[in-house]
């Protein structure tokens, strides 16, 4: 990680405007998943649409609600997707000011068809903290809009991260929550995440000539579009690598991560064995590689 990156060290708790009519509060969260912590956004001037409330944290909410000004309300509540790290809050928040909550839907709405059988036969594995009693007021759709006084936030639906992942475009910039993040590529961990939808959902947003990307965590991405393609071709390079590998012998996703992630810390290898797999279920639904069996996670995979 470069200089550049880690030059973004916002305090918590503090709102900093960002531009006219957005403002970005920081959540008191760091980890090795989350970088600095969660990005909480506000959006207009006097309605305001608040963005991944966040974890579950009574002083993050304490410092949503200070940085309002007289005049201010809170009058919507956006969330992203349904990890612990973006959407616990906003019930509290919903609760505190009445605003409703905007979502895809639950933290199982919008699997793909392969992810809901891996679910259902208990074969994906570990992943990150699930919000599992997300529940929103309001289901928001692929084009659908939502408008403030002096705001309007289009819902792009962008599967991957995680199957109910929402992007909010605000005119030519996008909150992309958890699918694009300038400091690190996201994290794609079955049956949450789905590679073969993070990849469409990739080049559905490059359709776009995007002026800044605000994601969950870390600084704004000012060159958005070329984030895009780098993230395209980021997994394009790592499908080679795990091809390359299983030309040599079959493997599991464990021994490919220990094979191809060779820089990454020990601690991170679990979450490198979740990125693996996906990619394995994606090569799995291309029909380039078989199993021994079932799929699973622990499956050791060949190719055809």
């Amino acid at each position: 990680m470069n200089a550049e990156i880690y030059a973004f060290d916002p305090q918590p708790g503090v709102s900093v405007a960002l531009g006219p009519g957005l403002t970005r509060i920081l959540a008191p969260n760091p980890s090795p998943m989350t970088f600095r912590g969660t990005n909480t956004y506000l959006v207009g001037t006097k309605d305001l649409a608040v963005i991944d409330p966040g974890p579950n944290c009574v002083d993050h909410a304490k410092a949503i609600l200070n940085a309002l000004r007289p005049g201010q309300s809170i009058s919507h509540i956006m969330v992203t997707h349904a990890h612990t790290d973006h959407s616990p809050l906003a019930k509290h928040l919903s609760h505190d000011t009445g605003a409703p909550i905007y979502a895809f839907g639950g933290p199982k709405s919008g699997r793909s068809l392969i992810m809901q059988e891996l679910a259902a036969k208990g074969f994906a594995g570990g992943g990150e903290g699930v919000d599992a009693a997300f529940a929103p007021d309001r289901l928001l759709a692929e084009g659908d809009t939502v408008i403030g006084s002096d705001w309007v936030l289009e819902a792009i639906h962008t599967p991957g991260h995680f199957g109910n992942h929402l992007s909010f475009a605000w005119g030519n910039s996008c909150f992309v929550g958890d699918h694009v993040m300038g400091w690190a590529s996201s994290l794609v961990s079955p049956p949450d995440g789905d590679l073969t939808d993070f990849m469409a959902s990739c080049k559905k947003l490059s359709n776009h000539k995007w002026q800044t990307f605000h994601p969950g965590h870390g600084s704004p991405v000012t060159e958005p579009n070329a984030r895009l393609e780098w993230l395209i071709n980021h997994r394009t390079s790592r499908e080679k690598e795990i091809l390359h590998a299983l030309h040599l012998e079959p493997a599991a996703a464990h021994d490919l991560a220990r094979q191809i992630y060779t820089d990454t810390p020990a601690a991170l290898i679990s979450a490198a064995t979740r990125n693996v797999f996906a990619h394995l279920v994606d090569l799995f639904s291309k029909n380039k590689v078989k199993t021994n069996g079932e799929l699973h996670a622990r499956a050791i995979f060949e190719l055809l």
